[in-house]
């Protein structure tokens, strides 16, 4: 069986183990911190379940069998034929793991960051094999949502994205390639797009917090959950993306020519989002827990559409 090392074990580092033990793979985990690593087999348990109850993993003994937890990067990474990287994230932090990651794992294992922004030339220029180094940016949490953004450097090799991309289809994941790098890839820049404009519109008193996530959750998130913004427009005019231009573009331009600044996100404008925002001291374990469960039931629900 092929070896996953997976070097930092939060919330992002455990679903990833989850990700490969549930595909097959031998697992080996570690974290930093020793507390980490001692609630380390209750959290991928319970993670476990979850998945098993909506056919999304195999029994949990089966799939926890696979995960081996150890003290430091260099027994996670030894064998390993893949390693996963979730640490914090700062680019000084990550050049160092990255040095430790490159002298203990074997010269064909390829070296992968789950950093949301950080570009790989930031920390892997200085590496002897920074030809088998990338960046696969997943979305939170990776077992439950597929995506994974894969962006190299320069001097990453084709065959490493080749390799990365074809490993990360066959445990179940849905790679994208970003052809060249770019802070915070494609994701998170859609995402900031989304983000600064909803707190404009709060900061401008326009919407509320809870009606602008109604907005998405109502609204634009039922088609994004099947389709994207390109498809969107092409069947939202008769005559495709080149009809809806030509249509409903005048506003979008505008919009474009006056977007959202910084100051959106200014601690006066946040403190306003807060006083408004009607969990801002809810039990926020208890709501990741459903979060979960919904997401568990999605993508239970787009697989079993896919396939029919």
């Amino acid at each position: 069986m092929p070896i996953a090392g997976i070097v930092g074990a939060g919330l992002i580092g455990r679903a990833w183990a989850l990700v490969f033990a549930r595909s097959g793979w031998n697992v080996v985990v570690t974290d930093a911190s020793r507390d980490v690593r001692s609630e380390l087999g209750n959290r991928l348990a319970v993670d476990c379940a979850t998945l098993e109850e909506f056919g999304l993993g195999g029994p949990v003994r089966e799939v926890l069998s696979r995960i081996s937890i150890v003290e430091t990067p260099a027994e996670a990474v030894r064998n390993a034929d893949f390693v996963q990287e979730s640490g914090p994230e700062d680019p000084d932090i990550k050049r160092a793991i990255f040095a430790d990651l490159d002298r203990h794992a074997a010269e064909s294992a390829i070296l992968a960051s789950s950093t949301s922004a950080i570009t790989t030339s930031r920390f892997t220029s200085a590496l002897p094999g920074r030809a088998r180094c990338l960046v696969g940016h997943p979305v939170n949490p990776p077992h439950l949502v597929p995506l994974v953004e894969v962006s190299g450097a320069e001097w990453t090799s084709p065959e490493t994205i080749e390799k990365a991309t074809r490993i990360y289809t066959e445990i179940g994941q849905v790679p994208v390639l970003i052809k060249r790098e770019i802070d915070g890839f494609a994701l998170n820049r859609l995402q900031g797009a989304l983000l600064s404009e909803a707190f404009r519109l709060v900061r401008d008193g326009i919407i509320s917090p809870e009606d602008a996530d109604k907005t998405i959750k109502h609204g634009l998130g039922l088609r994004w959950s099947f389709m994207g913004p390109f498809e969107t427009i092409d069947l939202n005019a008769p005559g495709g993306i080149a009809d809806y231009c030509a249509r409903y573009t005048a506003f979008y331009k505008r919009l474009a020519d006056d977007p959202p600044t910084a100051s959106v996100y200014a601690p006066d404008a946040v403190e306003d989002i807060l006083r408004q925002w009607p969990n801002a001291n809810g039990n926020r374990a208890e709501r990741m827990r459903l979060r979960d469960k919904r997401l568990a039931a999605l993508r239970a629900h787009k697989i079993e559409q896919d396939n029919s």
